[in-house]
């Protein structure tokens, strides 16, 4: 009776040590993920200076950042140059108004 106590706490015992080496390893791979993850996550763009760039020789200078801000804010880039290079970034310049005009200058 003693003998099947001792052996019943044992594998209770043996039991436990392995769940808790299960969560460290989880633990582990869970911390090696997120430094990859920090690691792969790409850069965001600075809008205000690439709108600033982009508007510095528009007629009506706030008119163009807040457009080129929202199309910068949702497509994370913003073409080279004051006007035109459009191809360098095709999600900005895929955007259009209610009217079916381009959106971003």
């Amino acid at each position: 009776m003693a003998s099947s106590k001792l052996v019943i706490a044992s594998l209770l015992i043996f039991a436990s040590l392995l769940l808790l080496l299960q969560v460290a390893a989880a633990d582990v791979q869970d911390s090696a993920k997120g430094d990859v993850a920090e690691k792969t996550l790409p850069k965001k763009m600075d809008c205000g200076g690439a709108c600033s760039a982009r508007c510095r020789l528009s007629s009506r200078p706030r008119l163009c950042q807040r457009a080129c801000g929202t199309c910068c804010a949702r497509c994370d880039c913003v073409p080279p140059g004051t006007s035109g290079n459009l191809d360098a970034c095709p999600c900005y310049a895929s955007l259009t108004t209610h009217h079916n005009k381009r959106k971003c200058p």
